[in-house]
């Protein structure tokens, strides 16, 4: 199944791992391959992870307090958000 990933979900991975490059060189790549690895396990079994909110559902980003937000269509995987663990839902929400 393809994936899609939304211009607002980039942009909120871009930043992350901006913010954590400038915490310590070499961090921001570490976010960067976490996410990957996390969007290959969804990827591979989309329905794994719960859904919260309607039909989206989150999968957690191994070693970073993220969320990975996203719906499955009839064709493809949507991600809608890559978000810490602390914002408030409705900055997610509002994008679905």
């Amino acid at each position: 199944m393809r994936m899609h990933l939304r211009p607002e979900a980039e942009a909120d991975i871009e930043e992350a791992a901006r913010w954590y490059e400038q915490q310590r060189g070499g961090l921001g790549d570490e976010f960067l391959d976490e996410v990957s690895i996390t969007l290959a396990a969804i990827s591979d079994n989309p329905r794994l992870y719960p859904v919260v909110y309607g039909d989206t559902r989150r999968a957690l980003v191994h070693r970073f307090p993220f969320g990975i937000y996203y719906r499955v269509e009839e064709d493809a995987i949507i991600v809608i958000a890559v978000m810490h663990g602390s914002r408030h839902p409705k900055r997610w929400q509002r994008r679905t």
